[in-house]
C-alpha cells in the first residue's frame, strides 16, 4: 500500500514553483554569489530560506505588530524560546511546501536534504522555551498583535555528546553558518546597567525618586524572526537581544581591559543557563535575566509612547507576559522606569505595573522557586532592590491592615526571605506585581492556590487563573507526521488543518479494519525512519515492528527516568529467569539533556547508557529488549520520535510536573501515556478516557504525606523482592565493572529519603508495564487505543490555550 503523504500546497501551485525557482536562483547568485554549479547544499538551504523570508517580509508589512497602530499588543517575555528548525515550518504555514519541493527538483536539488542543512537555533532547553515558541506562532496564527522577547544566545544551552556513556557539552555553535531567519536593527538599541550608585532626589513620604549611575553598561541590540501564521494571516516578531559593549565605554581602557570588558558584555548572552554553581555563574545568570528584562520593557514603553500621549494608559494597551521568573525583575523595572524617568506616583505607578504585567509559574518544586541573595541583588542592580524593599514594606503594611498579624504568616508573604541567607523571593514578587497568575494545568493550578501562593493569595487582589498547556498541531502534526497527516486529510478533508475538534470524527474509524491497517502503515514508516537515525546515531540497530517504548525530555529526579531505568533492569532480568516465556518485545527509547552541574542527572545519563551496553550485548535477551540513548535531544529530533512512538513515558513524581507538553504531543501522534496523575496527565486522561491511558502510582496528597513523614524508600525495597535484585546489582557493579562503586549513590539514594518516590512507586510501574505488554499482544485493542488517543486530543491545541489567555488575562481579540 502506498504511503500517503500531506501535501499543503495552494491552488495556483504551478505558478508559486516557478516564482521560487527564480527566487532562489536570484538569491543564490545576488545574495550568496554562486551559480547552481558551485552551489553547496547549504548555499542552496541559505537562498531558499531568503527567498521565503521575502514572502514572510511582504506579509510582515502588511500584518506585522511593528508596522501599525494596534488598539492592544501582547508582549511574551521568555528566556527560552526553542523554535527549532524554520524553514519546512514557514514553507507549511504559508502553504508553500509542494511548489518549494518542485521548484528544488527542477534545480536538480533535493529538498528533504536541503531542509536537514538548517540548524536548530540554539535557544532553548525543553519544555519551557518549546511553550513559549507554540504560543508565538499560535498568536500569528489567530491574528493577535504579538512580540515575543529573549535573548539571541550565541551557542545556546550546548551541544551533548556522550563519551563512553558520560554527557559532555560543547558550544552550540549554530550561528556559525550564518542565519537567514533574522534582522539585526541598528535601532532601537538600549543601555543597560548594572553596579554603580543611587542618589536619592527628594519627593513625597510616597514616592522616593532616585538617580541610578550603574557602573557599567552594556548595549542591547535587537534581532527580530518574523513569526508567520498559519495561512499568512499574521506575522509577528520574536525580538532577540544581544549583549555588546558601548564603544565609547573602551576609549579609556588599555588593550588587555578592553578586551576584558568586551569578554564581559557579550557572555551575557553568550549561553543559555551558565552553570550557577559557582557564584560568578549565578551573577552571570543574574545579569541575563536583568538584560533582556529591562531592554524589552524599554523598547515596550518606548512603543507605547511613540502612539500614546501618556503612559496612563499603558495597561489598556500593552499586555506583558512573564514566562517563568526569569523575566520577575520586571515588576521592579518598570516601577525604576516609570517613578525615576516618567515623574509618576509611586501609587500609579504601580496601578500601571499591575495592570500590564502577568505571570506565569511552571514549578511548585521549592528549589525551582528562584530567589536571589539580596547582597548579590543590592550590589547588581542597587536602585531595584531599593525598590523591592519598598514594595514590601508597601505590601507588609497592607497585610497588617488587612488583619493579618502573625509573625509566621508575615514571613511567609514577604518578599524577603529572611531565615538563613537574606534572599528575595522572585516568584512572590511576580505575584504582587501582575494582574493575573496562571497555573499551567487543572492539578497545578489547584497546588498553586493551596501551596505556594497559598497566604500570598489573601493578601492582594491578584487573580490566580488557570491556563493549560497546549503545542502548535501544525508543528507537532502537519510537518512531524506527514504520513498520519496525509490519512487524516483524506478522511476528514482539509478543514482538519484548520479546525482539529473534527478529529474527534475519527472515533468512529478506530475499529475499521482498513482504517487501522493504514494508521499501522504510516507508523510502521514512521519507526523505520527512526530506526535508520539511531543506526547513523549510536551504531544500534533496531526492529521498527516491535514496541517503541519512548522517555524524552530534559533529565531530572523528578522525571524519573531512573524509574524507567530500574524497571528495565528488572525486566532484563525476568527475561533471562524466563527465557522461554511470552515477552513482548521492545527497545527503551531515552534523549534528553542534563544541566552541566547537575551531576545526578548526568549519572543517570551513564547509567542508562551502561544498562543500554550490557543489555545489548546479551544473547539471552536477543531481540526482545533493547535499550538506546539518542544524543544531543532537540526540537528536531523531537520531530523524528515523537511519530514513531508506541508508549509515551510521563512518569514523573505526582504533584511536581506543572503541566508537560510532550505528553501532549506523543499522544496526539497516537502514543498510548503511562504515566502517573501528574500535571496535564491528568487532563488528558479525562480527555482519552481512562481506559485509553496507563496510570499508575501515588497521587499528590500521598506523596505529600510520604515527604512530610520522611519517607524511605528502603521500605519499599524491603516488600519487593524485584527491586531488591535490581538495586543488589547496581550495589554490586552490575552494570559497572570498571568501576563498582560508581552507583552507590543512587543505591543510597533509593534506600535512603526517597524524595522522588522511585522505590515507593516500582511495583505500580511494573504492573503498569506488564498491562501495556498485555494489550500489545491484542492488536486490534492496542490500535483502537491509539486512534481515539489522536482523536480526542484535540482541545490540547496552543491555539486554545491562547485564546484563553487573550480571553482571561490580556483581554485581546483572537481569531
Amino acid at each position: 500500500m502506498s504511503q500517503v503523504q500531506f501535501k499543503p500546497s495552494p491552488p495556483k501551485a504551478l505558478g508559486e514553483e516557478a516564482n521560487l525557482r527564480d527566487a532562489i536562483l536570484s538569491k543564490l547568485r545576488y545574495e550568496l554569489g554562486k551559480d547552481s554549479d558551485s552551489a553547496t547544499e547549504d548555499d542552496w538551504y541559505h537562498a531558499t530560506a531568503l527567498a521565503v523570508r521575502d514572502r514572510i517580509v511582504d506579509l510582515w508589512h502588511k500584518t506585522g505588530a511593528q508596522s501599525q497602530t494596534e488598539n492592544k499588543r501582547v508582549y511574551y517575555l521568555s528566556i527560552e524560546f526553542l523554535i527549532g528548525r524554520l524553514l519546512f515550518d514557514a514553507l507549511t504555514n504559508l502553504r508553500l511546501v509542494e511548489p518549494a519541493r518542485r521548484a528544488l527538483r527542477g534545480l536538480n536539488v533535493d529538498f528533504d536534504r536541503l531542509r536537514a542543512q538548517e540548524p536548530d537555533a540554539a535557544l532553548g532547553n525543553g519544555g519551557l522555551g518549546r511553550l513559549a515558541a507554540c504560543f508565538m506562532d499560535s498568536m500569528s496564527a489567530l491574528g493577535i498583535p504579538a512580540f515575543g522577547y529573549g535573548i539571541r544566545y550565541e551557542n545556546g544551552l550546548f551541544e551533548q555528546r556522550l563519551h563512553d556513556g558520560w554527557q559532555q557539552e560543547l558550544p552550540e555553535d549554530w550561528l556559525a553558518r550564518g542565519n537567514p531567519w533574522e534582522f539585526r536593527r541598528s535601532a532601537p538599541s538600549y543601555h543597560i546597567g548594572f553596579g554603580g550608585t543611587v542618589e536619592y532626589l527628594g519627593g513625597d513620604d510616597h514616592t522616593p525618586r532616585a538617580n541610578w549611575y550603574p557602573q557599567e553598561r552594556v548595549l542591547a541590540v535587537p534581532y527580530d524572526t518574523p513569526v508567520v501564521g498559519w495561512r499568512g494571516k499574521r506575522v509577528n516578531a520574536l525580538r532577540l537581544w544581544s549583549a555588546r559593549v558601548q564603544p565609547s565605554a573602551l576609549h579609556t581602557l588599555d588593550y588587555d581591559s578592553a578586551v576584558a570588558a568586551r569578554l564581559k558584555a557579550e557572555a551575557i548572552s553568550r549561553v543559555l543557563y551558565p552553570n550557577d554553581a559557582t557564584p560568578e555563574g549565578k551573577e552571570l545568570r543574574l545579569r541575563q535575566e536583568y538584560f533582556f528584562t529591562a531592554a524589552s520593557l524599554q523598547d515596550i514603553v518606548d512603543r507605547h509612547l511613540a502612539e500614546f500621549d501618556t503612559l496612563d494608559s499603558l495597561p489598556e494597551h500593552a499586555a506583558v507576559q512573564l514566562n517563568d521568573t526569569h523575566p520577575a525583575i520586571a515588576v521592579a523595572e518598570l516601577m525604576r522606569i516609570l517613578v525615576d524617568e516618567h515623574d509618576c506616583s509611586w501609587e500609579k505607578a504601580w496601578r500601571i505595573t499591575k495592570g500590564t504585567l502577568n505571570y506565569t509559574n511552571h514549578t511548585l518544586l521549592p528549589e525551582a522557586l528562584e530567589t536571589w541573595p539580596v547582597p548579590l541583588l543590592d550590589r547588581l542592580l542597587p536602585r531595584h532592590m531599593q525598590i523591592i524593599y519598598l514594595i514590601n514594606w508597601e505590601h507588609l503594611q497592607e497585610v497588617a491592615r488587612r488583619g493579618h498579624v502573625d509573625p509566621d504568616f508575615l514571613a511567609s508573604v514577604s518578599l524577603i526571605q529572611e531565615n538563613g541567607e537574606k534572599r528575595v523571593r522572585m516568584a512572590h514578587l511576580a505575584f504582587l506585581g501582575s494582574n493575573c497568575v496562571n497555573g499551567v494545568s487543572a492539578l497545578h493550578t489547584d497546588l498553586l492556590r493551596k501551596t505556594v501562593f497559598h497566604d500570598l493569595a489573601k493578601t492582594t487582589p491578584t487573580l490566580i487563573v488557570n491556563q493549560t498547556n497546549g503545542i502548535t498541531f501544525r508543528r507537532w502534526l502537519y510537518e512531524a507526521n506527514t504520513a498520519l497527516t496525509g490519512l487524516l486529510t483524506e478522511t476528514l478533508g482539509e478543514r482538519v488543518l484548520d479546525d482539529p475538534s473534527c478529529l474527534t470524527e475519527l472515533q468512529a474509524r478506530a475499529d475499521d479494519p482498513r482504517f487501522v491497517e493504514r494508521v499501522r502503515h504510516a507508523r510502521l514508516a514512521n519507526k523505520s525512519r527512526l530506526a535508520s537515525l539511531v543506526r547513523v546515531s549510536t551504531g544500534i540497530t533496531i526492529d521498527p515492528h516491535v514496541l517503541f517504548d519512548v522517555h524524552i525530555k530534559r533529565i531530572h529526579e523528578y522525571k524519573r527516568q531512573l524509574l524507567n531505568i530500574l524497571e528495565t533492569i528488572a525486566l532484563a532480568q525476568e527475561i533471562r529467569a524466563r527465557p522461554d516465556a511470552d515477552h513482548v518485545p521492545r527497545v527503551k527509547i531515552f534523549a534528553g539533556k542534563a544541566a552541566a552541574g547537575y551531576e545526578r542527572a548526568k549519572l543517570i545519563i551513564k547509567l542508562a547508557n551502561d544498562v543500554g551496553r550490557a543489555v545489548n550485548r546479551d544473547p539471552l535477551l536477543r531481540d526482545r529488549l533493547k535499550v538506546v540513548f539518542i544524543p544531543n535531544y532537540s526540537a528536531s529530533l523531537a520531530e523524528r520520535i515523537i511519530p514513531a512512538a508506541d508508549l509515551s513515558e510521563q512518569i514523573s513524581t505526582a504533584g511536581m510536573e506543572a503541566s508537560g507538553t510532550g505528553n501532549m504531543k506523543l499522544a496526539l501522534n497516537g502514543a498510548l501515556t503511562i504515566g502517573t496523575l501528574d500535571g496535564a496527565n491528568v487532563e488528558i486522561s479525562e480527555h482519552v478516557g481512562e481506559d485509553n491511558i496507563f496510570i499508575f502510582g501515588l497521587t499528590t496528597e500521598q506523596v505529600a504525606e510520604r515527604v512530610a513523614s520522611g519517607f524511605e524508600g528502603s521500605a519499599a525495597i524491603k516488600e519487593s523482592k524485584r527491586l531488591q535484585a535490581v538495586v543488589r546489582s547496581l550495589a554490586l557493579g552490575e552494570f559497572s565493572p570498571d568501576d563498582p562503586h560508581r552507583y552507590a549513590p543512587i543505591v543510597e539514594s533509593l534506600l535512603a529519603f526517597d524524595r522522588y518516590m522511585v522505590a515507593a512507586d516500582f511495583e505500580a510501574y511494573w504492573a503498569a508495564q506488564r498491562a501495556v505488554d498485555q494489550l500489545w499482544r491484542n492488536d486490534a485493542d492496542w490500535w483502537r487505543k491509539s486512534i481515539l488517543n489522536t482523536a480526542r486530543t484535540a482541545w490540547f491545541s496552543s491555539d486554545r490555550t491562547i485564546r484563553d489567555y487573550a480571553h482571561d488575562i490580556w483581554k485581546v481579540p483572537a481569531g
